[in-house]
């Protein structure tokens, strides 16, 4: 009797964790996609844009983003989480979207994109950090925290400088 009530406990701490598992890899899985997208967008940057510090931007998406997604790829792997190797369709569409932009109009554009991205990401990221289930998710994103609002400041200062209205500042 008291080693089915155990194996009944047992099976039940199990479902009662899968839930908030499964939020840990639907954040891994999303960071992944918002990862690819930042650095195929930051990529288009270095070869559209007009400005120089949207430029810079830009490279520092490719250069900060590809090391988070090299460090993310090695967490999936170890939890079994198999990411995506295309982007999301929203992502892809903005892409096709900007690709046909050029000069100060791509300037302007992209800058708002990453902007409202990056508010949302260190929303995400925060959360995660504070309150994920997976200890080592949960420290990949305490990590990668700081970039992301680093990003988010200069999103907004790069924002200003290229002329755009942008969003509210949090």
């Amino acid at each position: 009797m008291l080693k089915k009530a155990i194996v009944a406990a047992a099976v039940m701490m199990g479902l009662a964790a899968a839930p908030a598992l499964a939020a840990d890899e639907t954040f891994v899985t999303k960071a992944a996609k918002g990862g690819m997208a930042e650095v195929q967008l930051g990529k288009l940057a270095t070869e559209k844009a007009s400005s120089a510090e949207v430029k810079k931007f830009g490279q520092r998406m490719v250069d900060d983003h590809g090391k988070a997604n090299d460090e993310l790829k090695t967490l999936a792997q170890s939890k079994n989480i198999t990411l995506p190797t295309d982007l999301d369709p929203k992502d892809k569409a903005l892409h096709d979207r900007l690709e046909k932009l050029s000069g100060a109009e791509f300037d302007k554009a992209y800058m708002h994109e990453m902007l409202n991205d990056h508010l949302k990401d260190v929303s995400e990221f925060r959360t995660e950090s504070k309150s994920g289930k997976d200890a080592d998710v949960k420290a990949w994103a305490a990590k990668t925290l700081p970039t992301l609002e680093e990003h988010l400041k200069m999103a907004r200062d790069t924002n200003g400088a290229v002329g755009t209205s942008g969003t509210s500042k949090k």
